[in-house]
């Protein structure tokens, strides 16, 4: 069935989709105090971006206070903050922004639930330091008193035949059917030029990433906001689930985009990768690409052990 909800241009809690074309300190400013129960991100990491301009890490770090600010001030008492960053770069050394972040977070009271690591397996490929293959998702919540929706986002458990061998639940079941806790290491694909949702945007996150935490740390009928939105990816997993979307975005082109993914996603047209899909494994599906092209083959063995651990664990 068609999704009749519109896209509104200003905040108003009546609305159901919001879609702010300018600065999100402006669009943060016209939201009203402890409105938005869920605020996920991932904001400009000051790497020189096409669409950020890059600062020293101290103006960087005073920009994203003034942002935090009001984020803090929009979010229920009940809510959660989600900011998923990387590392900033300067001459080849790395600093990891969740963690110069941190003193402005806990200077606003926040206190940091998780530090999740989403892993993925592409990127780019480093030639004087190993290759960057994950980033993080700092969660804070506003008090101790926050929405925590666990069973909306358990996973298959790995032996659910397990039972207890000992005490007074001996031969019963020990995994929840439900499933399992995630845990904090999530591996998600990354949207690179293969990927089902990939659009001109270079530093897009997956939906899928987005829909876990909003299952997670929301209700239906719940605000879920991004002050940086890109393509639209946090209001579309929000409005996935019923709960309402808003976001701040400066790029018109990537405004647009953002518009109309929504309009698709409403329209039940949108092409996403599905939360429960596993991982691309090549091996199994025996591609051609997986087969070494060196002519030595003993030299091709031996690469091929550093990757394969199951050539050579003792049966």
């Amino acid at each position: 069935m068609f999704d009749t909800r519109k896209i509104s241009e200003n905040f108003l809690i009546s609305e159901d989709i919001v879609v702010y074309s300018g600065d999100c300190l402006e669009f943060l400013k016209k939201i009203p105090n402890q409105s938005i129960q869920l605020i996920v991100t991932s904001p400009p990491y000051n790497i020189g971006k096409e669409y950020e301009t890059r600062l020293k890490l101290e103006s960087y770090l005073k920009q994203q206070e003034a942002v935090i600010s009001e984020c803090v001030r929009c979010l229920s008492l009940h809510g959660s903050l989600c900011w998923q960053v990387g590392n900033y770069v300067a001459k080849g050394s790395i600093i990891p922004l969740d963690s110069v972040l941190y003193p402005i977070f806990s200077k606003f009271g926040l206190k940091m639930r998780n530090r999740i690591i989403w892993h993925f397996e592409h990127g780019l490929h480093c030639s004087r330091r190993f290759s960057g293959r994950y980033e993080t998702i700092v969660w804070y919540t506003k008090s101790d008193e926050y929405i925590f929706n666990l069973d909306s986002v358990r996973v298959p458990q790995k032996y659910p035949g397990k039972k207890y061998f000992k005490g007074p639940n001996a031969g019963k079941y020990s995994c929840n059917p439900l499933g399992k806790n995630p845990g904090d290491l999530w591996n998600i694909p990354n949207v690179k030029s293969n990927h089902i949702e990939k659009t001109e945007h270079p530093c897009q996150f997956p939906v899928e990433l987005v829909e876990r935490l909003v299952l997670a740390m929301s209700n239906t009928g719940d605000w879920v906001l991004d002050p940086f939105l890109g393509v639209g990816t946090t209001i579309i997993a929000a409005i996935r689930h019923n709960r309402k979307g808003a976001g701040a975005e400066l790029v018109p082109r990537y405004v647009e985009l953002a518009k109309q993914r929504i309009q698709q996603e409403l329209a039940g047209t949108l092409r996403t990768r599905p939360m429960d899909k596993p991982i691309y494994d090549p091996e199994s599906t025996k591609n051609s690409l997986t087969i070494p092209p060196w002519e030595n083959e003993i030299f091709a063995k031996q690469l091929k052990l550093l990757d394969d651990k199951k050539s050579y664990i003792k049966k």
